[in-house]
């Protein structure tokens, strides 16, 4: 198995994709938004970070954080929500994919894959290309036909700060819209 290092640079800013268990599409329900978003509010509370951008589809996530100048742990803050997230979904009655011998032996729930990825953003260039990427992931897996048209992502936030046009990459009025270049952001969908 390959050995693999995650730079950890206090203050930098990363981008994230988290997957569900067998990508069960759990996460757009009002039960999973809410304790969602509670596990993250409780997070952020305990160890600082700025929520910069995110997108929730169905069944994976994607976001972009920065941490505090003096601080590069976002592995545990990563850990922190989804510990969080799963023991209230399971509590409150959300399901979970079923567990084999491995995953009850080091007490791993069926809600979330092990692992995530992230990236460290490099300079303003990758840091728009992530934002980029991060709003038009809807569309990109067929959840809606536009950025604004998918409510579940931080696209309305970032038109209000006059940083997209609404109509940015809309395809309301039947106009054919080319997509953003992600070349080369293909791991950015984790299996």
């Amino acid at each position: 198995m390959p050995f693999y290092r995650r730079r950890r640079v206090p203050g930098a800013t990363y981008f994230f994709t988290v997957v569900t268990e067998r990508r069960a599409p759990i996460l757009c329900t009002d039960l999973a938004r809410r304790l969602l978003h509670d596990s993250i509010e409780v997070c952020r509370r305990e160890r600082p970070f700025e929520l910069v951008a995110t997108v929730l589809l169905p069944d994976h996530l994607h976001a972009l954080w920065t941490l505090p100048e003096d601080d590069a742990d976002y592995s545990e803050r990563s850990a922190a929500i989804k510990s969080a997230f799963t023991h209230a979904w399971i509590e409150s009655g959300g399901w979970e994919q079923a567990r084999g011998r491995s995953r009850l032996v080091h007490r791993r729930r069926g809600v979330w894959q092990r692992h995530f990825w992230e990236h460290q953003i490099r300079d303003t260039a990758d840091f728009q290309r992530h934002v980029d990427y991060i709003h038009y992931n809807p569309v990109k897996h067929g959840q809606a036909a536009c950025p604004h048209a998918w409510k579940w992502s931080t696209f309305s936030k970032w038109v209000a700060r006059d940083a997209y046009e609404r109509s940015w990459c809309c395809a309301c009025d039947g106009r054919v819209v080319k997509p953003p270049d992600f070349e080369g952001m293909e791991e950015l969908e984790m299996a």
